[in-house]
């Protein structure tokens, strides 16, 4: 197993304990509104965010690029951000409706890579995904952390960032890939 595939197990088994304790952050007042656990859980949140990138330019750089790396990375990261993002539907935090977005894009791009294989194509990354990600995990990192004690508005405008750039590269794929949906 290549280093890249070790670090892309790393973030899977980060998720499961980043999310007991953001169940044991429930009903815990802590001090300046984040509690102990939740401080725990969002720092958890960092690190996995970060093997993302670490796994990532390893596989690029020392050759570790793997079938097994190109299937579970991105469901890593997937249920990474759809923890965080369940956790801050519960707190009130982000809205349902948003998330659904963010569901939405990544099933249809998910379909139309699918789709794409069918047909011998790649569908590249596209830059709008990667800005996607970026303000993604910046925002949640800010939500996570309660805004860092700044006011909740900083958090609110990374969030929608977030969300405008889920779209603008959902669009994006659409366009760049219509031809998987030709006959």
């Amino acid at each position: 197993m290549t280093t890249a595939n070790k670090i892309t197990i790393l973030r899977l088994i980060l998720i499961p304990i980043m999310v007991v304790f953001l169940v044991l952050e429930q009903g815990d007042p802590g001090f300046l509104g984040l509690s102990l656990f939740q401080l725990i859980a969002a720092i958890i949140f960092v690190v996995a965010s970060f093997t993302d990138f670490v796994d990532g330019y390893i596989a690029r750089k020392y050759n570790q690029i793997t079938n097994f790396g190109k299937f579970l990375d991105p469901i890593a990261d997937k249920v990474l951000v759809l923890a965080a993002m369940v956790y801050l539907i519960q707190t009130g935090r982000v809205e349902f409706w948003a998330v659904l977005i963010v569901i939405f894009r990544e099933f249809t791009v998910t379909g139309m890579r699918i789709l794409a294989i069918e047909k011998g194509h790649v569908v590249a990354a596209s830059p709008y995904g990667k800005l996607k990600t970026i303000t993604t995990m910046i925002a949640l990192i800010f939500m996570m952390f309660n805004d860092f004690t700044l006011p909740v508005i900083y958090g609110n405008i990374l969030w929608y960032l977030a969300i405008l750039f889920t779209l603008i590269s959902g669009v994006d794929y659409m366009i760049k890939n219509i031809e998987v949906f030709k006959e």
